[in-house]
């Protein structure tokens, strides 16, 4: 009698970033997707893992050390500030952003500022040669004796090489170009990031090493490469910036050590990056009368509050349909406070071209603005200068309310810190935190009660000097 042979599992397919199968092989994921994450899984059964003698054994909590875990500042004040107040022996920071943005620039600098406090440093370069990282460094002050360049793609090689030199700090310029012979594939795809990205994070755990990931990003801009690449990290941080402004924002997406709302602002120039603590003149343009069609806000970047400048103009239009252009500003509030200006204050705005801007190259997306974009409108079309001394904050709502916006109580401290003196907020503003001294805050509760308002703060300046004049 024939004995029946086992019946033969199907193959499987897995997506390497969510884990999502099916019966069948799919260019895309039929569920994050993500184009060319799915391979075989084959049918094979997991095998059960047995268990082995512990050679270190649970100790309490409370024993253990932690002094081998504090945070090393790195000589960059508004980088430590992002990171939670420095690097953590055996931690992996991913810095992520476009290129061009000052990456490399940036973690060079560190890497130098390290290596002259006395830290072993090795910078590890996949995607410019050392002539070219060296001639950066020359560029921007980063040469150290303590710094040590390598210009490696091979994964094994740079194993190697923290092996020899026993670093404190390892940079590596980017983990998308390095690539292991292990591993099938060529740099860059989901299985050789997550096998390199595991070997580091192996050895800085290993070995109490600080590591600095270089991540690239798609079109979208998010990070590229698995997703598990940014859950195996312990800080992921985000640089921000407009390629045609100096200014750069490095934010924390992720911060197992410290808060993810603080920001860190560097000025970006040939001479190098270099942080800056106090930013808000940067988005202030250097004006030194009032003009029409300009007003103040203060915005939140995390926690941190950013005096900006906000500028509108209106102009008639000869077009059938006129213009709108945004520049820093989001185009569909920009859109709604148009309406609500035509509808709610009777602006005859809707058939005139309409350019609005901030100043510096900053991005104001937050609806606290929409207040002073709703002055500046309205400065421009009666061409009426605001007072220099004046900002602006709330949330405007499409029935023509003035909203209260989060965290009042920093914005009226920033604006008065900067000579500020008078401040449009909206009605209730005063509960939320107290008046700062030398400032005066003004409550409205409408977009026409504010243009009112804005319009006899402008009057009040302008009437001493026409008195003088006439006398």
């Amino acid at each position: 009698m024939a004995t029946k042979s086992p019946t033969r599992r199907s193959a499987r397919f897995r997506c390497a970033e969510c884990g999502w199968t099916t019966a069948k092989w799919v260019g895309r994921c039929g569920q994050c997707q993500v184009w060319g994450s799915v391979s075989e899984a084959g049918a094979a059964s997991v095998p059960r893992t047995a268990p082995v003698s512990v050679v270190s054994p649970a100790v309490p909590i409370a024993d253990i050390d932690v002094r081998t875990a504090a945070a090393r500042p790195t000589g960059v004040p508004e980088f430590d500030r992002v990171l939670g107040g420095g690097l953590v022996p055996g931690g992996v920071v991913l810095v992520a952003g476009e290129p061009g943005v000052g990456k490399s620039t940036l973690l060079l600098d560190v890497a130098a500022r390290a290596a002259r406090q006395g830290a072993a440093t090795l910078y590890v370069s996949g995607e410019e040669s050392a002539p070219q990282v060296r001639a950066r460094a020359g560029r921007i002050d980063a040469l150290a004796d303590s710094l040590y360049l390598a210009a490696e793609t091979d994964l094994a090689t740079v194993l190697g090489h923290i092996e020899a030199s026993a670093p404190q700090l390892l940079v590596v310029d980017s983990v998308q170009t390095i690539a292991s012979s292990e591993v099938e594939g060529q740099a860059g795809n989901v299985s050789q990031v997550r096998e390199v990205a595991v070997s580091l994070i192996r050895a800085a755990k290993e070995r109490g090493i600080s590591v600095l990931l270089v991540g690239h990003v798609t079109k979208d801009g998010s990070i590229a490469g698995p997703r598990v690449l940014e859950h195996l990290v312990d800080v992921v941080v985000q640089f921000e910036g407009d390629r045609h402004s100096r200014l750069r924002l490095v934010r924390a997406v992720k911060n197992r050590f410290g808060p993810t709302d603080e920001v860190g602002c560097f000025d970006l120039s040939e001479a190098g990056i270099v942080g800056l603590a106090d930013p808000s003149g940067l988005f202030l343009s250097d004006r030194h009368h009032a003009v029409a069609g300009t007003c103040v806000t203060v915005t939140l970047e995390g926690r941190r509050p950013l005096v900006t400048e906000i500028q509108a103009l209106v102009a008639p239009s000869t077009l059938p349909s006129p213009r709108r252009t945004s520049s820093g500003l989001d185009a569909s509030r920009l859109a709604m406070v148009i309406a609500v200006l035509d509808k709610r204050a009777g602006a005859p705005i809707g058939s005139h071209d309409i350019f609005a801007a901030t100043v510096g190259g900053a991005r104001v997306t937050e609806p606290a603005a929409d207040l002073a974009l709703v002055c500046a409108l309205a400065s421009s079309v009666l061409d009426l200068p605001l007072p220099v001394d004046a900002i602006a904050l709330g949330e405007v709502g499409l029935a023509g309310e003035v909203r209260r916006a989060t965290g009042i109580g920093r914005r009226l401290g920033e604006a008065a810190r900067l000579g500020f003196r008078h401040a449009v907020v909206p009605t209730g503003s005063r509960v939320d935190a107290p008046v700062p001294d030398g400032l005066e805050v003004i409550e409205v509760a409408s977009v026409a009660e504010a243009i009112e308002t804005m319009r006899r703060l402008a009057m009040r300046r302008t009437a001493p000097a026409t008195t003088r004049d006439t006398a």
